[in-house]
């Protein structure tokens, strides 16, 4: 048992560095398509043909692995080891390999036909004939839509390769291997941002460099796996489809996927509604919009995910132990955790954002009208941030006793809100509105997550919302106290370091404000004698 702990616990350190450097490269990406693409039609172009097959990705292949291949596959490596067992195992695994190569081709083939009458939903045509700059306006609408076409048709193939990449995933977490795939995100990035680099100088459009890197990418993320699963001695390989669709496994996992499509379709369908907005909007919305949002994801993955997937076990332990006490004393610290992290960070980045934003994207096609159209949507989106990633702290609350309908019901909710939200904010505040939106859905999705658990009797919901109040308010306070010395300080700080290029004049006001930042809030917790700051140095003092 000691062992296993051990070897649990090493699997989440790697899977938390592999997490963590998954994100960077992320960023690094992002950083590279806007020093190509800035906020230019082509870069809304890309970032809308990238999301058609990311999107179904998500909504299949991830979906389908998590929640209906694993947990059928670890039922056959749970039975009583014999040739015949082992047989059936090989069997179910070649029909599952058969049924999403089968699959996802004949979608990708379906999308590659029907790509000329997706994208018009994507471009918004001049209706104004009579317009002095009608001629022009069609012009680009027309390029606009050819080059989404053009995109997406290079980049649906992705669909399939990482479909078999994550059932190779699949494969390798059933044996409880997981460093490999958890690399994998950082080779796909890695393979991007080169491919990128190298194909650019021979096309006029980098956008079609950065789409056949991600096909590249897709495809590494695929094999590098492969030597990993033969070590496990299992094989990959087809079968007849009618043997496919008679496999008993392979109908559990048909039987598991089917009713969870519903419930992620209408959480997916949230990329794909605003993407179209952002679209209709103006130029550059979509693109700035992944820029601002790949900042936020990345602070949500080093903490929000990171607690959330850490206290999940513990949580379950408690429930299946029903300490109830317990239980609730971990979800109100956990909220405090994350309160403590967001809040501040919160703060910080409305102070410092236009340069976090210089500093990361600012160069070549990213110009400073760009820098100013992801400021405004990133202070909207950061305005969300707590509540984003408190819902990642919640929704663990109701998966560890089994609750899987209560937090997806909430999530419905919240996407409902988010489409209407942004339809009506983006008519009066362009991108800034979309964004505005998502962070309003966040808390209605907050809100609706604390309804619930009303119907939970184990939580105790009101010391949860009373605790949780109290100390929002307080982290509010204590991060305004903070920042006021910084927003001074920045006209001093840009002014001092203006003349030395874009790294130090940008990222030395960035890096001191912090340290003021930084030591000013400690300092506000040690004297308030906060009971996170203490527990940490009652930690260093052991």
């Amino acid at each position: 048992m000691a062992e296993k702990k051990k070897s649990l616990l090493k699997s989440g350190i790697v899977l938390s560095f592999m997490t963590f450097a998954s994100r960077i490269m992320g960023l690094i990406r992002e950083m590279t398509k806007a020093s190509f693409l800035g906020t230019t039609m082509y870069a809304d172009a890309f970032t809308t043909a990238f999301m058609i097959p990311n999107l179904l990705r998500r909504l299949f292949a991830e979906n389908a692995i998590s929640v209906a291949f694993i947990p059928t596959f670890k039922n056959y490596l749970e039975k009583e080891p014999s040739e015949e067992n082992k047989k059936s195992t090989q069997e179910f695994l070649a029909a599952t390999f058969t049924l999403v190569s089968f699959l996802t081709a004949c979608i990708v083939v379906l999308g590659i036909i029907a790509t000329p009458l997706i994208t018009p939903i994507f471009c918004k045509k001049p209706v104004d004939a009579n317009s002095a700059d009608f001629a022009i306006q069609f012009s680009q609408w027309l390029l606009k839509k050819e080059e989404i076409t053009v995109l997406t048709r290079i980049m649906f193939p992705y669909l399939c390769v990482i479909s078999v990449a994550a059932f190779f995933q699949g494969v390798l977490n059933g044996c409880h291997i997981f460093a490999p795939s958890g690399f994998t995100p950082v080779l796909f990035n890695g393979i991007v941002i080169l491919g990128t680099y190298a194909l650019s100088p021979f096309t006029e459009n980098p956008a079609r460099a950065m789409s056949i890197g991600v096909i590249a990418g897709g495809c590494v993320q695929a094999l590098f796996q492969l030597p990993f699963i033969r070590k496990t001695g299992w094989k990959i390989c087809f079968t007849s489809l009618k043997k496919t669709f008679s496999n008993p496994g392979t109908k559990k996992v048909i039987a598991l996927i089917v009713p969870t499509i519903v419930g992620m379709a209408a959480y997916q369908m949230n990329d794909l509604v605003c993407t179209s907005i952002a679209n209709h909007a103006a130029e550059g919305v979509a693109a700035s919009l992944q820029y601002s949002l790949r900042l936020q994801e990345l602070i949500l993955g080093i903490f929000a995910v990171t607690i959330g997937t850490v206290i999940l076990p513990d949580m379950s332990g408690l429930a299946n132990r029903a300490e109830w006490d317990k239980f609730n004393n971990m979800i109100v610290l956990a909220i405090k955790i994350i309160t403590a992290i967001t809040i501040p960070v919160t703060f910080y980045s409305l102070v410092n954002g236009k340069e976090i934003i210089s500093l990361l994207y600012k160069s070549k096609r990213f110009t400073e009208e760009s820098v100013l159209l992801t400021l405004g949507e990133f202070r909207w989106h950061i305005a969300g941030l707590f509540f984003i990633a408190v819902n990642r702290i919640i929704s663990p609350a109701f998966y560890a006793q089994g609750n899987t309908k209560l937090p997806t019901l909430a999530g419905i909710i919240s996407f409902g809100a988010n489409i209407v939200l942004a339809i009506v904010l983006a008519f009066f505040m362009s991108g800034d509105g979309i964004a505005l939106a998502l962070s309003l859905a966040s808390v209605v999705n907050t809100v609706f997550l604390f309804i619930f658990m009303k119907k939970m009797p184990s939580i105790e919901i009101k010391p949860v919302i009373v605790k949780t109040v109290i100390y929002i308010i307080k982290l509010v306070i204590l991060s305004v106290i903070a920042a006021v010395p910084c927003w001074l300080l920045r006209p001093v700080l840009l002014r001092t370091f203006e003349p030395y290029g874009r790294i130090i004049s940008q990222g030395l006001p960035i890096v001191i404000s912090a340290i003021i930042f930084g030591f000013i809030g400690i300092l506000e917790l040690i004297i308030t004698k906060d009971e996170i700051i203490i527990a940490i140095k009652n930690k260093i003092k052991k």
